[in-house]
């Protein structure tokens, strides 16, 4: 997995959101580049992953874009590629960029599965600091669970790391886990973000972020059986 920037903020706090349950990292750090008029200043990449550009707006969007806040000093890593099989990458590469950049801080958003959220928020970090900030807004620290994808790879790389984690229905975009998500970031972190327009524009996210990621998927789908009909041919000509 490859990093490409444009420039190189100082100092900055990362917070990274990939796709999982309920697509709720996903959304919520797309709101965040919108809301925060974050610029794009690099990307992720890998020639391992399928070639699939997502078109919005006349734009091509990476699969994997890194955004900057100069205002806030916050650096927002976007993926709206299904990046399976590189979760180990890619938290290797985030953790990497994190030294580049002597990051302050990395933040991992993460959706937690449920059948019937509440919306309920926790949090994880071994910093006793962070952990009182966290408990004074609310959040409760996540005693049991099993985290997969790449904050579960980040946990096991990247011993400071602090997460956030949202209930959310499996299986469904969700825009109400977003919105918290956001909610708690800007308490966490003093964004002052106007919660009035946040939970429509989540939705106006999600519809899209569906979209995409459908498409990307059947795209991927797609090429993969082009792919296991040419072994096939090639064992029966063997």
């Amino acid at each position: 997995m490859k990093v490409s920037l444009l420039e190189k903020p100082k100092n900055p706090t990362i917070i990274e959101g990939f796709p999982g349950f309920g697509l709720v990292s996903t959304i919520a750090t797309e709101f965040l580049i919108k809301h925060l008029n974050a610029k794009p200043i690099g990307k992720m990449w890998s020639e391992e992953m399928l070639p699939i550009a997502a078109i919005h707006n006349s734009e091509v969007m990476d699969p994997v874009g890194i955004f900057y806040d100069k205002k806030n000093n916050i650096v927002l890593i976007h993926a709206l590629s299904n990046i399976k099989n590189k979760e180990w990458d890619i938290a290797e590469a985030i953790k990497e960029l994190g030294k580049v950049l002597n990051a302050k801080e990395i933040i991992s958003l993460e959706g937690i599965g449920a059948a019937q959220p509440t919306l309920s928020t926790y949090y994880y970090s071994k910093d006793k600091t962070k952990k009182k900030k966290f408990e004074s807004i609310g959040l409760k620290p996540l005693n049991e669970g099993v985290v997969m994808g790449v904050t579960g790879a980040l946990l096991l790389k990247h011993h400071d790391l602090t997460s956030i984690f949202v209930e959310s229905q499996m299986g469904l975009a969700d825009s109400k886990g977003a919105a918290k998500m956001v909610e708690v970031l800007d308490k966490y972190l003093n964004l002052n973000v106007d919660y009035k327009p946040l939970l429509k524009a989540a939705e106006e996210f999600e519809k899209k972020l569906k979209t995409m990621i459908t498409k990307n998927n059947e795209m991927k789908k797609a090429a993969l059986n082009v792919k296991a009909k040419k072994d096939e041919d090639l064992d029966y000509v063997g």
